[in-house]
């Protein structure tokens, strides 16, 4: 019988503590070894999306970037044995396997062969064991484009020039950017105006004393106002038949009426801090407000809601919506656009927007696409006298669409007047019916 683990001794804390790691390596090699199996063997068809890590990502627990980068390895270490051993053995971490394998698969332009066989050698003996440290494989990365990367020095060759825009977990946009000299210079010369200190109000211009801002929140202001600018211009172009802006979707009621949430959740502060439900009542209190927690796991029609980024507090919403341009679509008690009826084949503007206030983006289950990737597809086939109507409409991204089309998933407009989607028996043998994307989630009973 296993021990727990407060009754282990030091000696076998450490012991223990080692050998779950390394046990972690070898699960993570074995599920690399696994997806790319999938990756060749198993049809898009039964996945349900173009490839793995769409289906990674909507079944486990794994962020798209991490299931990206898990299928990205299962093909790269197919074509490098020797890197596929290290990880298998569980010598060295999938970390250091993917930044070798980013080397392996784009070599320095005038690095040699058999100078590509040797460097890798090299930085696999770097990253095996505890020893092994990232910095001392970067190093002799650079140093070996340095040398045989071509003519253009590093700063000069824009082929390097990567941007990173990743949502974090609490809502917000974390930013990542490597850029040649020239696209760096614009960027700092564009943000320079923007960024100098706001003198306090005597006039000094010292930060201390005038603009309590540190660096990075300057720039980061500045370049929300070079972006504002950039939406504003009037050649900017078309993304589906529309000019980019900021699309915010809230209830009306929630616009207006802007009233504590926390009212009726059995706190009262009073003088000394204490609840109100101090004469033995709190049974009763937390049952009389059950019922405001019921719909906590929304989809996203009780706060104000970003296409792009999600949630939105309705304080901020009405923030925004002091200068913006109101289109209303009205909604049923199920959150969904009362139907708007078109003869035409093609999905208009009005009907875009209210289709991305119901289905937020691609509908299909576990994708989700952003709204303006997507198109609308008619359920009942407009050819087979399918309306344009808003129940026989659904938005999907490129790919669901061919699917939908081409297999046998199916997707109908429920009672609750939002799409569902029966899978294949192939997928599911009893054909389970499945909310869609914005749908789907937990619910307080």
């Amino acid at each position: 019988m296993t021990a727990e683990i407060w009754q282990l001794s030091e000696a076998e804390l450490l012991a223990d503590a080692a050998d779950v790691s390394h046990q972690i390596q070898l699960m993570e090699a074995r599920r690399i070894a696994l997806v790319a199996e999938i990756d060749t063997r198993v049809a898009r068809e039964k996945l349900g999306f173009p490839g793995p890590a769409g289906w990674l990502t909507s079944t486990t627990l794994l962020s798209p970037g991490k299931a990206t980068k898990i299928v990205a390895l299962g093909r790269g270490l197919k074509n490098f044995p020797d890197i596929a051993d290290a990880v298998n053995t569980g010598v060295m971490t999938v970390d250091h396997a993917a930044l070798i394998l980013t080397f392996a698969e784009t070599p320095p332009k005038n690095l040699p062969r058999e100078g590509q066989d040797i460097a890798r050698a090299a930085m696999i003996t770097a990253a095996t064991g505890p020893q092994a440290r990232t910095g001392r494989i970067r190093e002799a990365i650079t140093k070996l484009e340095d040398t045989y990367g071509g003519k253009k020095p590093p700063p000069e060759d824009t082929d390097r020039n990567e941007l990173f825009a990743s949502k974090t977990l609490n809502g917000r946009l974390a930013l990542k950017g490597d850029f040649d000299a020239i696209t760096g210079e614009k960027l700092l010369t564009a943000l320079s105006p923007l960024t100098e200190p706001r003198p306090a109000a005597d006039g000094t211009e010292t930060p201390r004393t005038g603009d309590d801002r540190s660096p990075a929140l300057r720039r980061a202001e500045a370049f929300g106002q070079i972006i504002d600018h950039y939406l504003a211009t009037k050649d900017r172009p078309t993304e589906g038949g529309e000019k980019p802006h900021l699309n915010l979707h809230i209830r009306l009621q929630d616009l207006t009426n802007l009233r504590n949430t926390a009212a009726g959740a059995g706190v009262d502060n009073n003088e000394n801090g204490s609840t109100a439900n101090e004469s033995g009542n709190e049974t009763h209190a937390a049952t009389a407000d059950r019922g405001a927690y019921r719909d906590l796991f929304g989809d996203g029609t009780t706060v104000g809601w970003l296409p792009w980024m999600g949630p939105l507090s309705r304080n901020t919403s009405r923030q925004l919506a002091c200068d913006c341009i109101l289109t209303a679509i009205v909604m049923d008690e199920n959150g969904s656009p009362i139907n708007l009826a078109r003869t035409a084949r093609t999905v208009t503007a009005k009907q875009k927007r209210a289709l991305t206030a119901r289905d937020h983006g691609c509908a299909f289950p576990g994708c989700g696409k952003p709204a303006a990737w997507t198109e609308g597809h008619h359920i009942w086939h407009w050819t087979d006298g399918g309306p344009t109507d808003m129940n026989n409409l659904v938005l999907l991204c490129g790919f669901h669409h061919k699917l939908i089309h081409h297999s046998d998933w199916e997707v109908f407009i429920g009672t609750d007047n939002h799409p569902w989607f029966i899978p294949p028996a192939t997928v599911d043998p009893y054909r389970e019916p499945r909310q869609s994307h914005a749908r789907a989630g937990p619910h307080i009973a």
